[in-house]
């Protein structure tokens, strides 16, 4: 508000022209000096001493570092987490590899012991039925003939007897095997002769029995003498089962004791020992 000069000769207009000057001073004065401040302030805000700006830079500078600590606590648990994560992985892999090698190790170990136990079924198969398998030469007198003997029938196609590890690689199961020594163990009764004709099983193989009838028979060079009538290896044959049904063979080797023939139908190979007698 303007107040008038305390005067009292001053007339009403001079006193209304002095009011309205002194009022326009002091709204100058007044525009001046905010101006005045206004500036000073933003002197200051550029130089970054200004209070209200002190002040609140202070603020944002607490939320920033606030946020900073934040973020590096969440660092740090996660990196944990992932420190713990690994641990517990590479433990379970090192866990895995060492079972898969003790795994690894025992089936190499009893793969090796099963082919072990067979290669000692072979050798203990070999010892109890003799030389028959072995197939050397059999050392033979050759007789003069008998005037009623049949003449021997020579074998053009005679070829070189088959290893005996060829043989046992596919000829007989472990359970043949088996069964083949308890048969063999068992037998105390006395041995009669099996003809071609006779009733044959493939499994097991063991002596077949036959009627009282007696046939003569011997082995000379390789081939079987019986019935009056010589057998030798590639000669085709024919079994009779005990259905009454005929089973066409060939045989593949003849043994001390022993002979081995094959099935022409799938190839199978079947052993059927032999027990000789004579008239």
């Amino acid at each position: 508000n303007c107040f008038p000069p305390n005067t009292e000769d001053a007339s009403e207009t001079d006193l209304a022209k002095h009011d309205e000057n002194d009022c326009v001073e002091i709204k100058e004065q007044m525009y001046q000096d905010k101006l005045a401040s206004l500036k000073r302030q933003l002197q200051q805000l550029q130089e970054g001493t200004l209070q209200e700006y002190q002040k609140r830079m202070k603020k944002l500078d607490q939320q920033y570092k606030e946020r900073l600590r934040s973020a590096d606590l969440f660092l740090q648990l996660e990196t944990e987490q992932v420190e713990r994560n690994y641990i517990k992985e590479k433990k379970a892999a090192v866990k895995e590899f060492d079972d898969k090698k003790v795994e690894l190790k025992e089936n190499l170990i009893a793969e090796l012991e099963e082919k072990k136990k067979m290669i000692e079924n072979e050798k203990l198969t070999m010892e109890l039925t003799g030389d028959s398998m072995e197939m050397k030469p059999i050392m033979t007198r050759k007789l003069r003939r008998r005037p009623n003997d049949p003449v021997p029938i020579p074998d053009k196609r005679r070829k070189p007897p088959p290893d005996i590890l060829n043989l046992l690689n596919y000829l007989l199961t472990d359970e043949q095997i088996m069964e083949d020594l308890r048969t063999l163990n068992k037998l105390k009764s006395p041995k009669r002769p099996v003809s071609p004709s006779s009733p044959v099983e493939h499994l097991p193989s063991t002596p077949v029995d036959v009627p009282s009838q007696r046939y003569e028979a011997r082995i000379e060079e390789g081939k079987l003498y019986y019935d009056k009538r010589w057998y030798h290896k590639s000669q085709a044959i024919y079994l009779e089962s005990k259905e009454n049904t005929k089973i066409s063979c060939v045989i593949s080797s003849v043994g001390t004791n022993e002979i081995w023939v094959r099935k022409t139908s799938d190839s199978t190979k079947m052993r059927i020992y032999w027990y000789f007698s004579w008239k």
